[in-house]
C-alpha cells in the first residue's frame, strides 16, 4: 500500500515544491493539492464539507495545477494530483491541455483527482448551475478522455460541445493519467464505473466497506479501479484495515504551516504506519 499527504498550498505556509521534495526524500510516493479559486465574500459564511468555521486557507491557496507543477518539476519519482479539482469550473479544452502538459513535463507522474465541488456561490460564479453540476463534470471528463487519446477529437454533449480540434502536447501515461473520482455520496460509486479510474474518498468508518463493494462491481464489470484514502488518520488499526481492504494509497492532510510543524505531522503519521506494517 502506497502512501501520500494532501495539502491546502496556501502563499503563507511551505511552499509546494520544497514540501514535494521532503515528501519524497522521506519515502512517500505522491503528494495531493487541493482546489478553491475564490471563495465569496458577501452572504452567509460557507460551511465547509466538515462543518463548523470556514478556515482561512479555502481562500488563500495558490492554483492548484500550478502547485502540482511546481513539485512535479522539483521531484523525479513523487507522484502529483489534485484532491480535488473543481472541474465544472473549467472549461475541459484548457484543462486537458493543462493536465497534459504536467504530464508530459512530469514524465508521467500526474494524477487527475476530481469533484464537482460544494460551495454553490462559487459553482455559479463560474457559470455553472450547482443542481447540473456533476452532470457538467461527467461531460468535461469524457470530452478531455477524448482530447487525450485522440489526434482529432470532437465532443456533443448537453453541456460541452466542440467541433474536431488538434491539441497537443498528449500527457506522458497511456491512455491518459487516472481520474479519480472524489466524494462519499450515495452516487459516487456509480460515477467512478461511468467515467474514473479510481476513488478518492475522505476517510469515513464506511468507507472500506464500500471499497470493496467497489471492487466486486468492477469486477463484475470486467474493470481494474483502485481506491485512494485521503484523510487517513495517524491511527494503526485503521491503516491496517486499510491495506486489508486493497486500499492502494493512504494520504494524510497537512496543515498549513511552517516546516517545523509539516515534520511534526508527518513524523506522527509516519510512526502509525511503522506500527500498522509491524516495524
Amino acid at each position: 500500500m502506497e502512501t501520500g499527504f494532501g495539502y491546502f498550498a496556501t502563499h503563507d505556509a511551505v511552499r509546494p515544491g520544497v514540501l514535494a521534495q521532503l515528501v519524497e526524500q522521506r519515502g512517500h510516493d505522491a503528494l495531493f493539492f487541493t482546489e478553491h479559486t475564490h471563495i465569496q465574500a458577501s452572504g452567509e459564511p460557507p460551511v465547509p464539507p466538515e462543518g463548523g468555521t470556514l478556515p482561512r486557507r479555502y481562500a488563500h491557496t495558490y492554483d492548484a495545477l500550478t502547485a502540482c507543477t511546481a513539485a512535479g518539476v522539483v521531484t523525479s519519482r513523487l507522484r502529483v494530483g489534485t484532491g480535488v479539482c473543481l472541474v465544472p469550473q473549467h472549461h475541459p479544452i484548457s484543462l486537458a491541455k493543462t493536465v497534459a502538459s504536467i504530464d508530459h513535463l512530469t514524465g508521467g507522474r500526474f494524477e487527475l483527482g476530481v469533484g464537482a465541488g460544494w460551495n454553490e456561490p462559487e459553482i455559479r460564479n463560474h457559470g455553472v448551475d450547482p443542481a447540473r453540476r456533476f452532470a457538467v463534470m461527467k461531460e468535461n471528463v469524457e470530452a478531455m478522455r477524448r482530447i487525450w487519446t485522440q489526434d482529432e477529437a470532437e465532443y456533443h454533449g448537453r453541456f460541452v460541445s466542440f467541433d474536431p480540434i488538434y491539441s497537443w502536447p498528449k500527457p506522458a501515461q497511456r491512455p491518459h493519467p487516472p481520474v479519480l473520482v472524489g466524494g462519499t455520496g450515495p452516487r459516487v460509486l456509480d460515477r467512478v464505473l461511468s467515467y474514473g479510474d479510481g476513488w478518492l474518498p475522505n476517510y469515513a468508518p464506511d468507507v472500506l466497506d464500500r471499497a470493496r463493494e467497489l471492487q466486486r462491481r468492477a469486477a463484475d464489470a470486467g474493470r481494474r479501479v483502485v481506491t485512494v484514502v485521503m484523510a487517513a488518520p495517524a491511527d494503526p488499526a485503521v491503516l491496517e484495515a486499510c491495506e486489508r481492504a486493497g486500499v492502494a494509497r493512504v494520504m494524510a492532510w497537512l496543515p498549513s504551516a511552517g516546516l517545523d510543524r509539516l515534520q511534526r505531522e508527518m513524523d506522527t503519521f509516519e510512526a502509525a504506519l511503522a506500527e500498522a506494517r509491524g516495524e
